[in-house]
């Protein structure tokens, strides 16, 4: 199961287990449960705390095995082999299950102690989901930390009937105690805060006690935490206060022309970016949504959970999210059949139809993607022509089970419980047209998080934040940087170059200001 290098690699993680765990494993005669048996063994040969025994319990999936140190009752499963982007997350319950010590503040930890009641999480994933592993790590550190709290992973590919049979058509899809608790990227803070009922009022009091900073950042992007890092090393007094930090990047899977890193994947751009802001002194304050700007000697930056903040100057670094097609059906549906995120749920949607909405280099690649999967893409542009790069138009062209659609405006989603179908019309005979589908992927690019500022700082006409070559806003003050101002090309190194320029006019104007 393991080639030769994994195996090294985990052997020198394994090293790090303080106390002795055993795997349990319930199995039957499926040809998954030989692989899973077989990965468990090499596991155990590499060290000499992990014991592996089989399960006796009549109602656990097969194949799944439980994690738990010797001795204790800890509720940590996998139903699937956890290898691919999960690879991560059974090595880390191998370690924390051991006694290895969590990269997770004191504070958390005491929190997740002391939840009451009791907490069964169940999480379907896809192998190839790159948010997935995220929700799993979190909820299986919840599980090690608390004896009240378990959590199952499953593979959703391999646990078809389920799926069918729950109508999950996105991941990671949670439940909690066998109902719905949450769908997407959620992170160990956001998990918490949904089922710690004091914890949103202990920060409301937190925050209201913070002296008035001298840069405050909203939004932990790439310019963002580059915005922060630029401004703490001026020394003086800098916050950053994100809806979730890392942004878009957190969503994005491959990216290849950053420039010096010859590739990467977003999630892990984003945790580099938020370990280079903690390295200085930097008070961020995650899961925070700005819900109002108001200009002043001091600035004020009213949150959504009725705290306020306090600064001298603020650097907007808002970001952006997925265009929508603001169709009727969109919403109801979204996660019932619309999706946003092809590398996540495209494995969902395996021998189905699907749609690919916007033909641009994001569209065209998800189309490709899918076509490996599904039994047949349709993409529809808007336009009269793609508007993606050749090279990607031409591997399109070559596949037998995509059909490519131009002049197509999506009108309306349609169905009943989950996605049935697409209407569209064709922008040269005026006539409307049904495909019949189970998936549809919007990829028509992004609108700024912007919104809450109108009426407050001068935008463009697509919502925009307007800049200056110093990233300077209509109010004296607010500097902005990234995706959400007019500054063209929203590329991450592009964001960083003008988060590092937004800091240092903040920090321009904060001389100029104070002399």
């Amino acid at each position: 199961m393991l080639d030769a290098a994994l195996k090294t690699q985990l052997q020198g993680y394994l090293t790090r287990l303080q106390q002795p765990i055993e795997l349990l494993a319930s199995l039957d005669d499926s040809a998954k449960s030989h692989e899973m048996r077989e990965l468990l063994e090499e596991i155990v040969a590499l060290s000499d705390k992990i014991s592996l025994q089989d399960e006796n319990n009549a109602t656990a999936r097969k194949p799944s095995f439980v994690v738990r140190r010797v001795g204790s009752d800890m509720g940590i499963r996998f139903a699937g082999l956890p290898l691919g982007h999960e690879f991560t997350s059974l090595v880390l319950a191998l370690l924390q299950a051991g006694g290895h010590p969590p990269k997770v503040d004191a504070e958390v930890i005491e929190q997740i102690k002391a939840l009451p009641g009791k907490f069964e999480f169940e999480t379907f994933i896809s192998l190839t989901c790159h948010n997935c592993p995220d929700v799993v790590q979190a909820l299986n550190l919840m599980a090690v930390l608390n004896p009240n709290i378990r959590h199952t992973m499953i593979d959703g590919a391999l646990f078809q009937d389920e799926v069918n049979a729950r109508q999950i058509m996105g991941v990671p899809s949670v439940y909690l105690n066998g109902e719905a608790f949450g769908q997407g990227r959620m992170t160990l803070e956001e998990i918490l805060a949904k089922i710690d009922t004091g914890a949103a009022d202990r920060e409301v009091a937190k925050l209201a006690d913070k002296e008035a900073f001298d840069v405050l950042v909203v939004g932990g992007g790439p310019a963002g935490s580059s915005a922060a890092i630029y401004a703490a090393r001026k020394g003086i007094k800098t916050g950053v206060v994100a809806e979730r930090f890392g942004g878009q990047v957190l969503d994005t899977v491959g990216i290849e022309n950053f420039i010096s890193v010859k590739e990467t994947e977003g999630p892990k751009l984003a945790i580099a970016l938020e370990q280079h802001v903690k390295a200085y002194d930097v008070d961020i304050m995650n899961l925070q949504r700005a819900q109002a700007l108001v200009p002043g000697d001091v600035i004020e930056v009213k949150l959504a959970n009725g705290a306020s903040l306090r600064s001298k100057t603020v650097i907007l670094a808002t970001g952006a999210r997925w265009r929508e097609m603001n169709v009727p059906g969109e919403r109801e549906f979204r996660g019932k059949g619309v999706a946003y995120c092809p590398h996540c749920d495209g494995p969902l949607f395996k021998g189905k139809r699907v749609a690919v909405i916007g033909g641009g280099n994001s569209g065209v690649e998800a189309a490709i993607d899918l076509a490996g999967i599904v039994a047949h893409v349709t993409l529809l542009e808007f336009d009269s022509k793609l508007r993606a790069d050749a090279v990607l138009q031409k591997k399109l062209n070559s596949l037998p089970n995509v059909t490519v659609i131009t002049s197509a405006q999506s009108t309306e989603v349609t169905g009943t419980d989950k996605v049935g179908g697409l209407l569209y019309k064709d922008r040269n005979s005026g006539e409307t047209h049904r495909i019949d589908l189970e998936g549809i992927f919007v990829q028509i690019g992004l609108v700024p998080n912007t919104d809450w500022l109108k009426g407050t700082i001068a935008l463009s006409p697509r919502g925009e934040i307007e800049v200056d070559t110093r990233g300077q806003t209509s109010v004296p003050g607010v500097f902005a940087a990234g995706d959400a101002t007019t500054v063209p090309f929203k590329q991450i190194i592009i964001a960083m170059g003008e988060g590092a320029k937004a800091s240092l006019g903040a920090f321009d104007h904060l001389i100029r200001h104070s002399v």
